[in-house]
């Protein structure tokens, strides 16, 4: 790592606050018009502070507080703060799905970043979405930057009951349902399952994905598991401010260290805490901003050469707080130190492994060791078949284990409307051995690729107590869900792939040891069916929703648009006249 200095005048900003002529006067009027001095600006890295703060992201809503705590670390380290607001993706609110806005929340980050006088940055993320998307837009923007992950809400409870957001919230609701608990059961499960601020406490799709950041080295050590309402949230979002200070003056720039390896470093992470199928996606939207290509096939190497040590639900049995005492990601990564590469670097100037290795595990039923690990490998597997040649997932580790190998018939559902008015239908035969299968539910198809892979079960099958089916989709799954769910199937039913094809009462076959995914329908027949198919009209006309439809990728090539690939070719800096 170099650890040369830069000087005041080869800071970026100083383009904007340093010639002498008339544009400059221009730009450091407006400064002074907002109560600044030559004191604030001279000589000092400017640090933009990405905030995702909204009335109506729960998870995000103490990041007013987090944002303040940054600007006071930067400020002691003689930078000067900037907090710039950008979109808030809001899980629960936003409507058809989150998903379809991360490319969004990306391009403005980059954009952001690009058009202003900047030297450095902090990204305030937290929810499932977020995390991704202002890593993907920091990355293309090619600056140095730390990410502050909001942290995980306090656990849920309900009388003596111990709840986890998501998962217990399907888990109940299949009870109720069945008609295992009462109305008045649920509503006092609603009011406490989410007790604070901050993100998902199970290790769903938010936990995972900071999990994820922290081992590729864009965080802080151990940022990523502290509970959102702890004092050392603050101090480590302090902290992080007076890091990405000194990293503006070495401009120490992720876009320049991240190379596969780390990738495969946040992989094996993944693996190791059970974490969210929506990981896929997310992390070669990720590589890909990177110039790194991370095919589905080093998902599957990786996870099985890497034991799961983390007892998190859904796939286990402890929340984020549990962990986070037990010694968190770094206790958990320091197990793994010779399938990781530790020569990685990470924004604190030090290596991954300089970063973990003296951690220690201080519960051993939350965070296994090597010599006692939950499964010798990895939670999630890549299948491959005629029904999904480019691919699909399963976190077999979060599902009844009758399922690992099945065979059944399947029961179709042309779309998620389908779906909701024949589920219940005495007539929709479904059984405890039938496959259900959701067509039109991937990046184009619903659109947006939805969480809608963790179908529901017919009301019947509840109250004779069967708790899962074999489901398959192009849709993806809640990282707080569970259950014996094929996702992300590639290429998508919307564009005629093999799901678009089957039919009440084909047979599929699934061998999660051999990784197959089977229609058992002939060559022919297909051809047959295929040659009948015809796409459903457009969702959208018009607005950013066309513009997704037209340049989105598949689930296998992670769902971001074509031309924000990155293309080895840098983006010019803006003219500034």
């Amino acid at each position: 790592m170099s650890t040369t200095r830069r000087t005041p005048e080869q800071l970026r900003s100083f383009r904007w606050f340093g010639p002498n002529d008339l544009r400059t006067f221009g730009q450091r009027s407006r400064l002074r018009q907002m109560g600044l001095g030559p004191e604030d600006w001279v000589g000092k890295p400017v640090i933009a502070i990405l905030n995702t703060w909204s009335e109506i992201n729960p998870c995000h809503l103490h990041f007013k507080v987090l944002a303040e705590n940054v600007k006071k670390g930067v400020l002691q380290a003689g930078g000067m703060p900037i907090e710039i607001p950008v979109l808030s993706l809001a899980e629960n609110f936003m409507k058809p799905t989150t998903m379809l806005y991360r490319n969004l929340l990306a391009m403005e980050t980059e954009e952001v970043l690009r058009s202003h006088p900047i030297d450095g940055a902090v990204l305030l993320g937290a929810c499932d979405k977020t995390t991704p998307a202002l890593v993907m837009g920091a990355l293309s923007a090619a600056l140095p930057f730390i990410f502050v992950p909001g942290g995980p809400m306090l656990r849920g409870q309900w009388r003596d009951q111990t709840l986890g957001s998501g998962t217990d919230a399907w888990k109940y609701w299949a009870d109720l349902r069945a008609g295992k608990i009462t109305p008045e059961d649920w509503c006092e499960i609603e009011d406490g399952i989410a007790r604070s601020h901050g993100h998902c406490m199970t290790m769903g799709t938010a936990s995972t994905m900071t999990a994820i950041t922290e081992t590729l080295g864009l965080t802080l050590p151990g940022a990523s598991s502290i509970p959102a309402s702890d004092a050392r949230h603050w101090r480590m979002a302090a902290e992080s401010g007076r890091q990405i200070v000194e990293n503006a003056w070495t401009d120490l720039n992720p876009s320049r260290f991240l190379g596969k390896a780390a990738f495969h470093n946040a992989i094996i992470a993944d693996m190791a805490v059970g974490g969210s199928t929506n990981a896929i996606v997310h992390l070669i939207a990720m590589a890909g901003r990177a110039g790194v290509k991370l095919p589905l096939d080093d998902f599957d190497t990786l996870s099985r050469h890497t034991p799961r040590l983390a007892d998190l639900r859904p796939a286990g049995r402890f929340l984020m707080e549990d962990f986070y005492f037990a010694g968190g990601l770094p206790a958990t990564l320091a197990q793994l130190l010779d399938l990781l590469d530790g020569d990685c670097q990470t924004v604190n100037g030090k290596t991954l492994r300089e970063n973990v290795v003296d951690a220690k595990i201080w519960n051993g039923e939350v965070i296994r060791s090597r010599e006692n690990p939950l499964s010798p490998e990895g939670g999630t597997a890549v299948l491959r078949g005629n029904l999904c040649p480019n691919g699909a997932v399963i976190k077999h580790s979060a599902m009844e284990q009758r399922f690992l190998q099945h065979r059944g018939p399947a029961v179709v559902f042309q779309n998620y409307p389908d779906l909701s008015k024949r589920l219940d239908d005495p007539a929709t035969k479904i059984t405890a051995d039938s496959v259900m299968v959701l067509q039109r539910a991937g990046p184009l198809g619903a659109p947006g690729m939805p969480e809608w892979g963790m179908l529901p079960l017919p009301k019947r099958l509840l109250e004779a107590g069967v708790r899962d089916l074999l489901r398959i989709s192009d849709a993806r799954m809640s990282g707080t869900s569970y259950g014996a769910c094929i996702l992300h199937v590639a290429p998508e039913s919307a564009t005629g792939g093999p799901l678009a094809l089957v039919r009440d009462g084909d047979i599929i076959a699934l061998d999660v040891s051999a990784r197959t995914l089977t229609l058992e329908v002939s060559d022919e027949e297909l051809a047959r069916r295929r040659a009948e198919w015809k796409p459903a009209p457009r969702h959208y006309e018009r607005g950013y929703g066309a513009l997704f439809l037209n340049e989105v990728t598949q689930a296998d090539e992670g769902c971001d648009f074509r031309f924000l690939h990155f293309n080895g070719k840098p983006t010019p800096e803006p003219a500034i006249h």
